[in-house]
């Protein structure tokens, strides 16, 4: 029963500190913040940081992949969705209402780690990879058929309004939203 207590007490302290983190980082950057104003809101101490990560590039892998995973987590309901690629645009809508307009979190960890940790860059790379391939799926649903052109286009489009976001007054989203739709729409017709 201790051992039992003991675990659950460590996993909710991991949790504690990655989401603590994922603020941090989110606000702030990656590199550009010490390891006390990393761990400060969690109040947890460097030791933990080394028990539960290993290191702060450990803390950074699993605040990416919390990332990662709670955006994916938003778009599992898609099925259900009239408009699989509107359902899309709605959902980054609703995530930087929720998140802010910073732009996107791993491609700025990206950026920050490329030349500096081989795994967080790969890390990055192969959670793009399978975002693209989630709208593959959907691009597949819409116009009946794989079509990895229009894939990379949606791709593009929602990646660029995520970055836009950050510095544009307009709503680069609504936009990028009717573009992907008005494309889509050009498929379904050179199919038929």
């Amino acid at each position: 029963m201790y051992n039992d207590r003991c675990i659950f007490v460590s996993m909710e302290k991991r949790t504690d500190i990655i989401t603590a983190a994922e603020r941090v980082f989110d606000e702030n950057g990656f590199h550009s913040v010490g390891v006390d104003t990393i761990l400060a809101p969690s109040g947890a101490s460097t030791r933990t940081l080394y028990k539960h990560f290993g290191s702060r590039d450990g803390l950074v892998t699993a605040v990416l992949e919390k990332r990662h995973l709670a955006f994916m987590a938003r778009l599992e309901d898609w099925q259900a969705a009239d408009d699989p690629i509107g359902f899309l645009f709605d959902t980054q809508e609703q995530w930087m209402v929720e998140h802010g307009a910073r732009g996107c979190m791993l491609l700025r960890a990206y950026s920050e780690y490329a030349g500096a940790n081989e795994a967080i860059a790969a890390l990055v790379q192969q959670q793009k990879r399978e975002f693209r391939e989630e709208i593959g799926r959907r691009v597949e649903v819409c116009i009946g058929s794989a079509d990895t052109e229009l894939t990379n286009q949606v791709w593009l489009l929602f990646e660029g309004a995520t970055a836009a976001a950050s510095v544009f007054d307009g709503d680069p989203i609504r936009s990028a939203r009717r573009a992907a739709l008005d494309l889509v729409a050009v498929a379904k017709e050179r199919l038929k």
